[in-house]
């Protein structure tokens, strides 16, 4: 079996990596590690999850151990689609390079100008960066990408979804033709082959795993999804996803719910929320502290349950997560692929749960499609049968206004008011002394019984053995009560 010490790392880099704790290779570092170390190209496939940051910036590191960088000229570029993975690859940086001394500078949205152009103009080995500030540095004037030996491309696939290809072929373009890329992505769409058979030369393929496969280590199911009534959709469904976090018990340690929508992230995690769980929600509209925060909550235990739209569903490497809920079933099926990835990591054990729609069903058989399996489908909890029939509560309704229903019972409509008013005839009128029809002011301040009187206290009580009042007096009682006008 091969292991780190026999991959023609640094010396200072291998006591890193054991002090981190780590002795032998995953099949995507030992494929990639060596042919990087050669100076080829590198094109390396595998799921997400089995260490492919490792791949290429342990190589980076030892082959960046002797030298030194110019200013505002870097010698080596990572790009990362999304402000956290690239936070996460300069984590695993400084944990690699501690006995290396090498500088590196951060460049993702979020960040002030002020503070990356000083990193910048000390000159920085490694740069690390997300496609949309590295270009606003460069036509600042601030950045020189000529002097740029290795450069890297992670996530690739995930580029393809967020547009970022013609930013990545206008950075390929402005990098020196003798650079080693090492090239790396869970998944091969057309576009991004035709990406890597542009810009790589004769590159070393490490494909570990078939392209767009989920671990076998994950236990995957779908949950059937249709709402007693199409008002009571959303409400529903968010009580289905707690009746499958209940019926997990204690094996569901820490979870990451996924939406396909930014509202439905926020929505989902004041509901969870409101009904005493542990959650918190992250996606691209909050600002970067704000998602530092959540997921540094997230990995240090002070949050249960992340609720992420797909923000949170490439490259992550958040370690011990249990499980992995899709709310929706994702539009682009690679993101199922990715999004039960966060779960199963580093050989553990994972499970992930999805709720399927009606609307969702034909995403869902893109889904099994692309990974080649039927996902197996499950019952319901039995406790979703009880919160089914009414909804949940987490409907909001505007202060100072009610809902109101009626029924029909005897052929008149009566409305029954939420708020505790009484039971109003709407249909027919009480008639007067005379057998005629009452005044409009006869009818709001007749005698109704103790029963329906309009106290604040009074209740309404209906469709059982109660028997209003009004309804056991004579016809006589009745007329008198209007005559003597009380």
């Amino acid at each position: 079996m091969t292991k780190f010490s026999d991959l023609k790392l640094h010396p200072d880099v291998l006591k890193a990596v054991e002090d981190a704790g780590y002795e032998t290779p995953t099949p995507i570092q030992a494929g990639a590690i060596a042919p990087a170390l050669e100076g080829r190209d590198v094109l390396g496939i595998a799921q997400t999850g089995t260490g492919k940051t490792a791949s290429f910036t342990l190589p980076m590191i030892t082959m960046l151990a002797r030298g030194r960088a110019r200013a505002r000229m870097p010698r080596s570029l990572v790009i990362c689609p999304t402000r956290e993975l690239a936070a996460q690859v300069a984590e695993n940086f400084d944990t690699y390079a501690r006995r290396v001394k090498l500088t590196k500078a951060l460049l993702i949205g979020g960040v002030s100008f002020r503070e990356q152009d000083a990193l910048i103009d000390k000159g920085v080995d490694v740069l690390i960066a997300t496609p949309g500030r590295l270009l606003d540095h460069f036509e600042r004037g601030k950045l020189l990408l000529t002097g740029v030996q290795i450069m890297v491309v992670d996530e690739a696939d995930r580029m393809l979804d967020m547009g970022f290809i013609p930013d990545i072929e206008r950075i390929f373009n402005l990098t020196p033709f003798t650079r080693q890329t090492l090239f790396f992505s869970a998944t091969m769409a057309p576009e991004i082959e035709r990406l890597t058979d542009t810009f790589l030369s004769n590159p070393e393929k490490v494909e570990v795993a078939r392209a767009a496969t989920t671990a076998d280590n994950i236990a995957q199911s779908v949950v059937m999804f249709s709402p007693t009534r199409k008002d009571r959709a959303e409400s529903e469904k968010r009580g289905l996803l707690r009746a499958l976090i209940d019926a997990e018990g204690d094996a569901c340690t820490n979870a990451i719910i996924f939406c396909n929508r930014k509202t439905d992230v926020d929505i989902c995690a004041k509901s969870l929320k409101k009904y005493g769980y542990n959650a918190a929600p992250i996606h691209g509209d909050l600002d970067q502290s704000k998602r530092t925060e959540t997921l540094d909550g997230f990995r240090e235990g002070t949050i249960r349950f992340l609720c992420a739209s797909d923000v949170a569903a490439r490259g992550l490497d958040i370690p011990n997560v249990s499980h992995v809920f899709n709310f929706d079933v994702p539009g682009h099926a690679e993101d199922y692929v990715h999004r039960i990835g966060r779960t199963g990591r580093a050989g553990r054990s994972g499970k992930a749960l999805m709720i399927c729609a009606p609307r969702d069903e034909k995403n869902l058989a893109g889904v099994e499609r692309l990974v080649q399996r039927e996902i197996p489908r499950v019952e319901r909890p039995p406790k979703v049968a009880a919160a089914g029939r009414g909804g949940d509560a987490d409907r909001d309704v505007k202060p100072g206004r009610r809902r109101v229903r009626t029924r029909k019972q005897d052929g008149r409509e009566e409305a029954l008011a939420s708020a505790g008013a009484p039971p109003v005839p709407v249909s027919s009128p009480s008639p007067g002394p005379g057998g005629g029809k009452a005044r409009s002011g006869d009818r709001r301040h007749g005698r109704r019984g103790e029963a329906n009187d309009n106290r604040p206290d009074s209740k309404v009580v209906g469709m059982g053995d109660h028997l209003p009042a009004f309804i056991a007096m004579s016809f006589k009682e009745r007329s008198a009560g209007y005559t003597d006008g009380s």
